[in-house]
């Protein structure tokens, strides 16, 4: 009856570390529902608010490819799944194309760091793996004068 028990947890914890290890990367509104806001949704993109607090992280998530609209300036570091560390020091109208990826965020800067996220659907879907960094033409910036 032990030995039985002991193969049943074994099998169980198996499983689990299984399913955790290939598991597609969450969702910033499942993962983050105090930083992350829907606005608008359709079949052809998802717009969020992000509202992160000085010193608020939020952990590993997915972006398919999105643009991003800086609304209160700030500084927010964003780690990419190679573990590659990107600081922005943006300021309001700081314009963000970004390529999809797997990434966690945290505002390193001394205010309130917001943004609004335009995520677009069809062909640009999330990829359930987690995306290299980003290269330098992946991210391109643009501003909003205001």
């Amino acid at each position: 009856m032990h030995r039985r028990l002991s193969l049943l947890l074994c099998a169980a914890a198996l499983v689990a570390v299984a399913s955790i290890a290939g598991a597609p990367a969450q969702d910033p509104l499942t993962v983050g529902p105090g930083i992350y806001r829907l606005i608008l949704e359709n079949e052809r993109v998802r717009v969020m608010e992000a509202r992160f607090q000085p010193g608020e992280k939020i952990g590993p998530h997915a972006h398919p490819d999105h643009v991003v609209v800086v609304t209160s300036a700030g500084k927010l570091a964003v780690t990419a799944a190679s573990g590659k560390v990107q600081e922005f020091d943006a300021k309001v109208g700081d314009t963000f194309f970004i390529a999809a990826e797997t990434h966690s965020a945290e505002n390193v800067g001394t205010t309130e760091f917001a943004c609004v996220v335009t995520e677009l659907k069809g062909k640009y879907k999330a990829k359930d793996q987690a995306s290299p960094a980003p290269a330098a033409s992946d991210v391109q910036q643009g501003k909003v004068d205001g």
